[in-house]
């Protein structure tokens, strides 16, 4: 049989014209071109047009190419949330290397693991952050290029580095012609795992997936041209869910935040009329505890994203009676950060505040530009049926989807396993559709051969008025193997006994689910708000 040629491909190759690879970075320049004098940063008194946010990060490029950085090379943020991360995120991969952001929150030896796990050849690193960031640099065996981000609204700290960050800008080219990546599956990030077993792991995204999920964020949020943005996600994790650089396709404006709390986040949003902000629960839980006179003369529209751990029904309704709209997103570092939603159908305003609440607090479907989000059997990867009961892992797969793990091809092929990205995160299929998490696999508790979703039981505590933040792991149990054990911080002035919140359980649920002990006092928690169960079954270990 005579191969035929087909029509659509013949002569019709691929070139310059018709074909350029997605990256990110194409956002800044058009944000430039069109928008220039349009405020991109706002940080303290401090302001940045787009055409300045261009130049400094072109210099950045430009320095960083001096000093021999370039494709394949890895250059380290440790910084808060300043107009120098944003630039970061755009100058380092016009290089052509690979930007990795690192948790503020980490200690020496966590930093060093990634520094030299990531082989770093440039540190940009924020005075503040200095005594950690000091202590991983004397554990290394080979010290990066450190330049030193000198920022006035920081907290003490002191310089490491061999120069300044605006020393280093100023010498460099500010029309730098960035390096585009040869191809869109060429690596932009590297983050890392909360490694809250082990060593963490190095995620590796790529150009493809920064674009469209940056796209994907403004899709999902209906955001307009020009949003003010308000910067309480830190963006060393998942670079901010790619915020970065929906923040330049939209020419809106990034306003800084340094740290976190209920004043600071109320009185930026009044005074610069923030249109849209992101967190974790324990974020938008200060706001909904914050007094009443924070909140006064708010009268615009705001809109809040919360993810990081399935916020509890009761946060979802505190925020609906503040005024601010809550879409409540879902993911994880390996997919960008959100990769699904729970998208909200018109009809659901004409239903109660309760139903509402219950609607609104799952996980919902795929992203936009995510080509697929399942829940199936982990053994068999068939799916679970949709009755909103049986339970089975979360499933991934498409352009949102990391690269892989950074010189762990076993962990790759494990996470890839027929051809999904396993989660690791317990859930069931809603008739609709609409996926609601239950637990993350080594979070079920196992009682007696029954399976007890620690989230199911830390819904219910979150409904007592007295609770603020509650969390549920499993405790040793002769008789049962394990029961549940709930850790409990209480509302300022609250009282109650733990007699009281058990029965306020076992009224609300099957018996064997309510917790057997509560152990009163403040949760650890990442900086993202994602409260450390594992340092809570350490510790229930060591309580007698």
């Amino acid at each position: 049989m005579r191969h035929r040629v087909n029509p659509y491909d013949d002569g019709l190759p691929k070139n310059s014209a018709n074909y350029v690879p997605l990256s990110p970075l194409s956002f800044l320049e058009r944000a430039a071109d069109v928008f220039p004098d349009r405020v991109a940063v706002v940080h303290g008194g401090w302001r940045l047009t787009w055409r300045e946010v261009q130049a400094r990060s072109r210099r950045l490029a430009s320095a960083l190419v001096a000093r021999g950085i370039g494709v394949g090379d890895t250059v380290a943020v440790v910084a808060a949330n300043t107009p120098q991360m944003i630039e970061a995120h755009f100058g380092v991969p016009m290089t052509g290397a690979v930007l990795n952001t690192l948790n503020t929150r980490l200690d020496g030896e966590a930093l060093a693991f990634q520094l030299r796990h990531g082989e770093a050849k440039v540190l940009l690193t924020d005075r503040e952050f200095s005594a950690a960031v000091g202590a991983a640099l004397r554990l290394l065996e080979q010290r990066p290029i450190v330049i030193d981000i000198d920022d006035p609204l920081a907290v003490g700290g002191d310089l490491l580095g061999e120069m300044d960050y605006e020393a280093f800008l100023a010498a460099a080219d500010p029309v730098f012609e960035r390096q585009a990546p040869a191809d869109e599956w060429d690596a932009i990030a590297l983050s890392y795992t909360s490694g809250t077993t082990g060593n963490p792991k190095g995620v590796v995204t790529h150009h493809r997936g920064a674009y469209l999920n940056a796209v994907g964020n403004a899709v999902t949020w209906a955001m307009p041209h020009f949003p003010v943005y308000l910067w309480t996600l830190p963006m060393f994790h998942c670079n901010g869910w790619c915020f970065p650089w929906t923040l330049a396709l939209l020419a809106g404006t990034n306003v800084c935040l340094r740290r976190v709390d209920a004043r600071g986040i109320l009185d930026a949003i009044r005074e610069h009329r923030v249109t849209h902000y992101c967190g974790a629960p324990v974020v938008h839980n200060l706001l909904i505890n914050a007094p009443d006179d924070w909140k006064r003369d708010i009268g615009h529209k705001v809109q809040g994203m919360v993810a990081a751990a399935s916020p509890p029904a009761s946060m979802i309704e505190g925020m609906a009676r503040m005024g601010f709209d809550i879409t409540h997103v879902y993911g994880l570092t390996e997919v960008y950060g959100p990769a699904s939603v729970c998208e909200k159908h018109p009809e659901w305003a004409d239903r109660s505040i309760e139903e509402q609440v219950a609607l609104n607090a799952r996980q919902g479907v795929r992203y936009p530009l995510q080509e697929g989000m399942a829940v199936f059997d982990p053994e068999t990867l068939e799916p679970v049926p949709r009755d909103g009961e049986t339970m089975g892992e979360i499933f991934f797969r498409g352009n949102i989807t990391m690269k892989g793990y950074l010189k762990n091809p076993t962990a790759t092929e494990e996470a890839f396993a027929g051809g999904w990205y396993h989660t690791g995160d317990l859930a069931v299929m809603h008739p609709d559709g609409y996926v609601r998490i239950k637990d993350r696999s080594k979070d079920v508790i196992i009682s007696g051969g029954e399976n007890i979703s620690s989230i199911e039981v830390e819904d219910v505590l979150y409904r007592h008025p007295a609770v603020l933040d509650a969390a549920v792991v499993a405790q040793p149990d002769p008789k049962w193997g394990e029961t549940p054990c709930a850790f409990v911080t209480l509302r300022d002035g609250a009282v109650v006994l733990e007699a009281d919140l058990i029965a306020f359980c076992r009224e609300r649920l099957a018996h064997f689910k309510a917790p057997k002990r509560v152990i009163f006092g403040p949760l650890p928690k990442t900086s993202t708000g994602k409260i450390q169960k594992n340092l809570l079954r350490e510790r229930i270990r060591s309580v007698p």
